[in-house]
């Protein structure tokens, strides 16, 4: 009964050193004279404490008054209607169609697994604004319905002051190997 209490008590530990939240420090301590035995103390490091805020960026131009910065963001639909949002710099424009009614799909939840947020960037000068597409995103983008030169995951464009006016196309359908027809509400 003993072995297994040393055994988990262990292997929490080790469980603990590969998370960082314990450091080693080997110390050797002398018993007697004549023998010697290395001690090994486990001390936890210092907490260091970390912040994770999801609220979005103020705009500094606004002298602090706490009005969150945003940009015009232009949705064309499959049917030819335009949608016009304001979209928090900061917010991907998945995250921002979900919160505005738009049907963009968007399957994997943003998480760059899918081609189901698959967008057109209508304008060349906005699509050359846009970071390089990372291979994931290119990987998913050869999976895309319709695909054109200026395509892009809506996941993956980030609101920024520069894309103010951006227009965004949705394509006549997409591919959702998930399930064909479903449609994910945010949650």
């Amino acid at each position: 009964m003993w072995v297994s209490r040393i055994s988990s008590l262990g292997a929490r530990t080790i469980k603990k050193l590969a998370r960082g939240q314990l450091e080693y420090t080997p110390r050797i301590r002398l018993l007697h004279a004549s023998s010697s035995r290395i001690d090994t103390f486990f001390q936890s490091p210092p907490q260091v404490p970390r912040y994770f805020c999801t609220t979005p960026a103020v705009d500094p131009s606004q002298g602090g008054k706490g009005e969150v910065q945003t940009i015009n963001v232009t949705f064309v639909e499959t049917d030819g209607t335009e949608k016009q949002i304001k979209v928090p710099v900061g917010t991907s424009m998945l995250e921002a169609a979900h919160s505005n009614d738009i049907e963009l799909e968007g399957a994997c939840e943003g998480s760059c697994a899918c081609s189901t947020c698959h967008v057109i960037v209508m304008d060349v000068d906005y699509y050359n604004k846009l970071p390089e597409p990372s291979d994931e995103e290119n990987d998913m983008l050869d999976l895309a319905f319709g695909l054109t030169e200026t395509s892009r995951l809506g996941c993956q464009i980030e609101a920024k002051p520069e894309l103010d006016g951006i227009r965004l196309a949705l394509p006549v359908a997409t591919r959702n190997f998930a399930v064909d027809g479903y449609k994910p509400k945010p949650h």
